[in-house]
């Protein structure tokens, strides 16, 4: 969900209001139906300042049985991740420094082959201009079995009752407060979110991916411009750079 409401966790994510996550369950976008409004923000995550992540157990069941990342986030500044499609390669920035505890958890997934052969199960056109993946069920519903807060939120803009999400913008898609997940999304297109969503990298290449995927369309399956993406994209493999992450 783009909320999970675009992205999610403990079930769904959502685009508050517009991206909604699907109830208990792990990071999901836009509910099918009609989309629920979005709860107000955490704070930024507490643990990370404090220099430990904590990983609670999730509302749903978990997808896979992968334990939880460790307590100690292993990186402290910029990690490269690839998505291998069949569309070709997605290239990542993660961002540890900004977001230690979600890069933590999604490099931890990966060394876990959490994301292989999973697809891509939301595209939003119109304003939100997103593509959420990270659900191993494609059905915005599903997670890793746990939870976290989230960190490195947007700012609002005074000037407007939403923040900026830019194009080539990574984030985190949730359920509401805390509820971070497995659940992600990319920005394809400047998109107007709540700042909800912990924002953890950005797309260094393969931006001609999602904008072929975005062209094709969507089901319309939550609604005009939501639903899953008409060209499918499915994450065959995700890896992290570094031999750090073999020590996940």
């Amino acid at each position: 969900m783009i909320s999970t409401a675009l992205p999610g966790v403990a079930g769904a994510v959502l685009l508050a209001g517009l991206l909604a996550v699907a109830p208990a369950s792990h990071s999901a976008p836009v509910s099918s139906t009609a989309p629920a409004a979005a709860p107000p923000a955490a704070p930024s995550s507490p643990t990370a300042r404090r220099g430990a992540c904590v990983f609670s157990p999730s509302t749903g069941p978990a997808v896979k049985d992968v334990g939880t990342p460790p307590a100690q986030p292993p990186y402290t500044s910029t990690v490269k991740a690839t998505l291998t499609t069949a569309l070709g390669d997605i290239e990542l920035g993660l961002d540890g420094r900004a977001a230690p505890c979600t890069v933590d958890s999604f490099a931890y997934l990966a060394t876990k082959d959490f994301f292989d052969r999973t697809s891509c199960h939301r595209l939003t056109t119109g304003a939100l201009k997103v593509i959420q993946c990270g659900d191993p069920t494609a059905t915005g519903s599903g997670g890793p079995g746990y939870q976290y807060d989230e960190e490195n939120l947007p700012k609002a803009d005074p000037g407007k009752e939403t923040a900026t999400y830019h194009k080539g913008t990574l984030a985190m898609a949730n359920a509401g407060p805390g509820t971070n997940g497995s659940q992600f999304f990319m920005v394809y297109g400047d998109s107007e979110l709540p700042p909800d969503y912990t924002v953890f990298g950005e797309i260094t290449s393969g931006m001609d991916i999602l904008e072929q995927v975005a062209r094709a369309g969507t089901d319309n399956t939550n609604g005009e411009g939501d639903g899953a993406p008409k060209k499918r994209l499915t994450l065959q493999d995700v890896t992290i750079a570094g031999s750090q992450a073999k020590r996940l």
